[in-house]
């Protein structure tokens, strides 16, 4: 294969990747020593100079894309809200299966959500309303979240197993407002998830 192909495939991979990939995978592959990798690699500079969006770095062997530092900020102010948007709904799906099936792992959760759910804990955590709680007696010792003391209080319940059905709980949460506090906003709410649930629980009544 031509160094110039190689140099596609190298270019899909790290978009699709989305963090560093060790250098060595590509060397092993298409059989390469370090001048040959090394030119696939100038190729891939050549297109994503300074004056593209996108950049390549190295560091520790592995290379990845990132964006070019020259725009960062236009990006952030682009980005960001976006982001924003995307972990209000996740922490709210988040923090209400962990508060039903408390004590419960990060694995378990994303199983339920179907989604990565990392974010969303940190965002809970940095809030207070979710804590770990211990370990899982299974391989891995993996961490079992609950929620804590701050959760009941702003959710005005005495106690966790005073949780209120679905529905109750995100109208509890469409009244919680603190200052700069953009966990939860009205119009993030999943109205349509919120309506699918109530169908499922009358059917299963």
């Amino acid at each position: 294969m031509e160094l110039s192909e190689i140099a596609r495939v190298i270019e899909g991979v790290l978009f699709v990747a989305g963090e560093g990939v060790d250098v060595d995978e590509f060397k092993s592959k298409y059989e390469m020593n370090d001048r040959e990798f090394n030119k696939c690699l100038d190729i891939l500079k050549q297109k994503y100079n300074k004056d593209s969006g996108i950049n390549i770095i190295q560091y520790k062997n592995k290379i990845q894309f990132c964006s070019n530092p020259s725009i960062v900020e236009s990006i952030s102010e682009i980005l960001n809200p976006i982001r924003e948007r995307s972990l209000t709904k996740a922490a709210l799906e988040t923090v209400a299966i962990i508060a039903y099936k408390q004590p419960i792992t990060r694995l378990d959760i994303e199983n339920i959500r179907g989604a990565n759910s990392d974010y969303a804990i940190q965002l809970l955590q940095s809030n207070n309303l979710i804590e770990v709680v211990g370990r899982k007696d299974t391989v891995g010792k993996p961490l079992l979240f609950g929620t804590t003391e701050n959760f009941l209080k702003r959710f005005e319940l005495p106690s966790i197993d005073s949780l209120p059905n679905y529905n109750e709980l995100l109208d509890r949460i469409r009244v919680i407002h603190s200052e700069g506090d953009s966990l939860y906003r009205e119009f993030d709410i999943p109205e349509d998830n919120a309506n699918k649930t109530e169908e499922e629980n009358k059917k299963g009544e």
